[in-house]
């Protein structure tokens, strides 16, 4: 199995950036949640980041906070996340990853969050309420393979940035504004010159942008100057407003991975 890392440089090796695309674990429905996130995977995206649902998810705006809400009142829990990975994974070979705060996988348990993540198949995990300084108390043995993916935004400075890349595997998470998941890109071109000083910085690992890209045009601009993009606000907003084909979101997500290409 290529590793995450290895799988977005045979991408950029071929001219093209990867797309990530994040789902709510569950959402918009739990029965037909593998089947929608298969179809994403066969509309162009390259990998998957299954969020599991917490009820006070820090870093998101009010897309993604409705549907991390929805799922839990749907009866979704870390079991499901994880059942939901390895049906995914028993199907396609592109990397998942699981994403979602600190709280739930410190009340399932270290070790038994690694464990199933492990079995599952999962190839990385992405907690944005760690910060380098509880990494290595929060991320011990037990994650051992599995990649851990850290964010860095447009405050963080130069050293910090260098520290998060050395700590880092998989790819480092580089969010477009500061701001929750969802904020508007009103200034591209402030976006475009912090992923060009995080690009710089970043030496060990790809960089992967996120937060803020909605659009084709929006992947089309950032691409020039990252490894790929994800996307998450827009494709759950369109997942709530699209019918049970989900025909729109799988435009959406064709029309996105084409501006990468």
């Amino acid at each position: 199995m290529l590793s995450i890392s290895n799988y977005i440089d045979e991408i950029n090796k071929k001219g093209g950036k990867a797309l990530s695309v994040f789902l709510t674990a569950g959402f918009p429905g739990k029965e037909n949640f593998v089947n929608l996130a298969l179809q994403i995977l066969n509309a162009g995206a390259d990998m998957l980041e299954i969020g599991f649902p917490f009820s006070d998810p820090l870093a998101d705006g009010p897309v993604i906070q409705h549907s991390s809400q929805a799922a839990l009142d749907n009866g979704i829990s870390l079991d499901d996340a994880f059942r939901f990975a390895k049906e995914i994974k028993s199907n396609s070979g592109k990397p998942v990853i699981m994403m979602g705060y600190a709280n739930p996988v410190l009340s399932y348990g270290l070790k038994e969050f690694s464990d199933h993540a492990g079995n599952a198949g999962v190839n990385g995990v992405i907690i944005p309420d760690i910060p380098i300084e509880e990494y290595e108390n929060f991320f011990d043995g037990s994650f051992e393979n599995l990649d851990k993916i850290l964010l860095v935004t447009p405050t963080t400075p130069d050293e910090r940035i260098n520290v998060i890349d050395e700590m880092s595997s998989g790819f480092v998470y580089c969010v477009s504004v500061s701001g929750t998941t969802g904020s508007k890109l009103n200034d591209k071109s402030e976006s475009i010159e912090f992923i060009k000083r995080a690009r710089s910085t970043v030496k060990k690992n790809k960089l992967l942008v996120g937060f803020g890209i909605s659009s084709g045009e929006d992947a089309k601009a950032f691409a020039p100057y990252c490894d790929g993009v994800i996307v998450g606000s827009a494709v759950i907003k369109s997942l709530m407003q699209d019918d049970g084909e989900y025909d729109k979101t799988i435009e959406l997500i064709a029309g996105i991975k084409k501006n990468l290409l």
